[in-house]
């Protein structure tokens, strides 16, 4: 099958696909004459796991550790599950620090009155974190996440 065609199949945009070729996720697809990429049914799955490791917000390395092992069916699995058990640990701290951040927000959202900018009590509390009730100031880093 042609690019767009396992793109279609997978949900995945083509330019995806072909830089997940470009990094190694991927094997380089075969060439037509026409030197258009084909792919086999076993490129879909290894795409369909690459997109649900993704999906569940695993990085690229450990997607790529993971892939290495599966490509050895016969590995004891505990490295995966080291990987996995240790992906959960980075999403539990990041719950947590939703967590206080969505307080902060709340108290800081409840403490509006109307009124004019000027004297915002939200602008007030984003200008100053003094006013803070929780420390909060490495929960930026997982902005990237929202």
């Amino acid at each position: 099958m042609k690019i767009g065609v396992i793109a279609k199949a997978t949900g995945t945009n083509v330019e995806t696909v072909r830089y997940y070729e470009r990094i190694g996720l991927l094997q380089p697809a075969d060439r037509t004459s026409g030197n258009y990429r084909t792919y086999t049914p076993s490129d879909v799955a290894r795409l369909n796991f690459i997109r649900h490791a993704r999906g569940l917000g695993f990085n690229i390395p450990d997607i790529r550790s993971l892939l290495d092992l599966a490509d050895q069916p016969e590995r004891d699995c505990s490295e995966v599950d080291q990987i996995a058990t240790g992906h959960l640990e980075v999403v539990e701290a990041k719950l947590a620090q939703l967590s206080i951040l969505r307080d902060e927000l709340s108290r800081v959202v409840g403490q509006c009155r109307g009124g004019r900018v000027g004297s915002c009590r939200i602008m007030e509390a984003l200008a100053s974190h003094s006013d803070c009730l929780s420390e909060h100031r490495g929960v930026s880093a997982i902005n990237s996440v929202i």
